[in-house]
């Protein structure tokens, strides 16, 4: 049996790389864990790279991998996963919110066990802004009742199998959320939760701009029901315009008709933007096929350095 632990960490403009780094290494070697790191610099504009080169050259267990631009935190994840040669792999934030003293437990529930997948969960969100908060807990209710994937506090912290990382592998996806995926995958699961610590060093990549698109991906990745709310929608107006239609018939033979030129405008307003709402939700919908069919890779990678012993090609 394989026991070695590979360790995925994406990174982007991060500063003191090293001080989480060996950190993670730290706890591993406390807990007698054979273990490999994965750090991924998914296209940073700063010296990210040159302390990651630094880091695998000092020490055998690091491999490096830098992408040719930014691909975003899901397919750098992607890359490090691919690159995962253990019996399992962690999967972890680079600012160490993620605390590295949670791996052992998830380590031991997975060799001692037997479980396949193991997920952080999030402890009770209190030191997070309100607002950020309430969206959060209102995206992972929509995503429940739309797709009956329960991500509430969910994170990419999460440990999985060999058998759980090569099913994950066989999803052709481009767009990618591997939260959902390997929630989606099934196999035999269980919890461990965590308090998120204070960042270390540097502040948070996420904008409202790119939570908003990660939660637009998730959902509409997971789900077809937006697409049946825009049935929805026109089956409603179709039931007001036939109680409309017989309203109007009724005042005109009664001799009351008035003139409702107030009312046109706002049933055109509130029609045209009904419409135009699930024009949008249709063209997000093709926009997910096209960009699927056009085939592209989840990510390039430029160079990549294994424990610092040799330069490797891109592949």
């Amino acid at each position: 049996m394989n026991d070695m632990l590979s360790v995925v960490i994406p990174i982007y403009n991060e500063e003191r790389i090293a001080v989480g780094v060996r950190r993670v290494m730290g706890v591993l070697a406390d807990a007698g864990i054979p273990y490999e790191l994965i750090l991924v610099d998914d296209g940073s504009v700063n010296d990210s790279w040159n302390q990651i080169t630094d880091l695998a050259n000092e020490y055998d267990a690091i491999t490096a991998i830098a992408l040719s631009r930014n691909f975003g935190k899901e397919s750098a994840l992607c890359a490090g996963l691919d690159a995962a040669e253990g019996g399992c792999c962690v999967c972890m934030d680079s600012d160490m919110q993620h605390p590295p003293e949670v791996i052992p437990e998830m380590y031991r529930l997975w060799k001692e066990e037997g479980y396949e997948v193991v997920e952080g969960v999030k402890n009770a969100r209190t030191k997070e802004n309100p607002v950020y908060r309430f969206c959060a807990n209102t995206f992972y209710k929509l995503l429940k009742k739309m797709s009956d994937i329960d991500l509430r506090n969910a994170s990419d912290f999460r440990l999985l199998d060999r058998k759980a990382l090569e099913a994950w592998r066989e999803m052709p996806e481009k767009n990618t959320f591997f939260r959902g995926m390997s929630t989606w995958i099934g196999f035999r699961r269980t919890q461990v939760f965590f308090d998120v610590a204070e960042r270390e060093t540097g502040t948070s990549k996420w904008s409202a701009k790119g939570l908003v698109e990660l939660a637009v991906n998730a959902i509409t990745s997971y789900s077809s029901v937006p697409l049946y709310m825009s049935t929805c929608f026109g089956l409603l107006f179709l039931i007001f315009f036939l109680v409309m239609f017989i309203q109007t018939l009724y005042m005109k033979f009664a001799g009351q008709a008035q003139s409702g030129f107030t009312t046109v405008i706002i049933l055109q307003l509130i029609i045209g933007s009904v419409i135009m709402i699930n024009i949008g939700i249709i063209g997000i919908y093709i926009k997910k096929i096209y960009e699927e069919a056009k085939g592209r890779p989840r990510y390039i990678i430029r160079r990549k350095i294994k424990g610092g012993r040799r330069d490797e090609p891109s592949e």
